[in-house]
């Protein structure tokens, strides 16, 4: 608990506030926790594992020390930075939706002064990293990612159901830029990889935005199921990204980058996100497979990148 909560608890004690100030002080969210959600850590996670994924297969005799702490840390930071953007111009539509109205800027814990500070700061301390760890192209791949991301899908949200598949782009970008840092190039597979993200996030998004189809209406954001009341099209999206991801993890074994060995852990995992989108098309189109699919795309990225990183590097 901050210390203000602390003191307006204790003057509740003393009998000098009410009781009900007394519980909300109690449960206020902390000022670190707020800044980290600013920060969206789980997307900005996913996109420092997509950069090692890219990474790893521009390195066929192993990772640079230095390069990859500054690729790594310096995406993070710059996705962090935009992230914060997001919830910039997203404040006044997130009020309006249940899942949303309590993050900072549209709760009011968090100025919206102070939150362009953080974010300009986060942005400039990552391409600060990148440009002297990595090179120009991988510093120019991580700002044209947060432009993107600012500039081109936040807006779309509000005006087609598009807006995921544009979507897709600036969260794929950090991947091809970490290939770009690993080789100066942009390469055959730093475009496989790419696609790879690409394709994945769809379903991985698009579960996400059936789960919350109601809040997302009511917040004004054009998605695709907001016209799909059977989830008979989603499903069919969803299982259908989901079987051109599994098939855009086995480009670098068609390129010759990495073995059989990949290819059967990689096909293991597809089949492991598989599942879940099939029992969704098939009929059990509730929340809770939804959810399902969700949280199998996340272990799918979280334990596909390391199995990547690991046959590239130890073969």
């Amino acid at each position: 608990m901050s210390r203000p909560a602390v003191a307006e608890a204790a003057a509740a004690y003393e009998g000098d506030v009410s009781p009900s100030r007394f519980v909300q002080a109690a449960v206020a969210p902390s000022r670190a926790r707020d800044l980290i959600t600013l920060t969206k850590p789980e997307i900005t996670l996913l996109v420092v594992l997509s950069a090692l994924a890219g990474y790893a297969l521009g390195t066929p005799d192993g990772a640079n020390g230095l390069e990859l702490f500054g690729l790594l840390v310096g995406t993070g930071l710059t996705s962090a930075g935009g992230a914060v953007f997001n919830h910039l111009y997203e404040r006044d539509h997130d009020a309006t939706m249940r899942r949303t109205m309590n993050r900072p800027l549209p709760a009011g814990r968090v100025s919206t002064t102070f939150a362009w500070r953080f974010g300009f700061g986060l942005t400039a301390a990552g391409l600060g990293l990148l440009c002297p760890t990595t090179n120009w192209q991988t510093a120019t791949l991580a700002i044209a990612t947060v432009l993107l991301y600012i500039y081109v899908y936040t807006p779309l949200k509000r005006l087609t159901p598009a807006n995921t598949l544009v979507g897709t782009i600036p969260g794929a970008l950090p991947a091809l830029g970490g290939y770009v840092a690993a080789t100066g190039t942009f390469g055959g597979l730093g475009w496989a990889v790419f696609l790879l993200l690409v394709v994945w996030q769809m379903p991985h998004f698009l579960s996400l935005a059936w789960m919350y189809r109601k809040d997302y209406t009511r917040g004004g954001f054009e998605m695709t199921t907001r016209d799909d009341a059977t989830g008979t099209r989603t499903g069919m999206w969803i299982v259908a990204f989901t079987v051109l991801t599994v098939a855009a993890s086995l480009l670098p074994v068609a390129m010759g980058r990495l073995g059989l060995g990949y290819g059967a852990a990689a096909l293991a995992l597809g089949v492991y996100f598989l599942v879940p989108t099939v029992r969704f098309l098939r009929g059990d189109r509730s929340n809770a497979e939804a959810k399902s699919i969700l949280k199998a795309s996340v272990m799918y990225v979280m334990l596909l990148v390391p199995v990547l990183a690991a046959f590239a590097w130890i073969g």
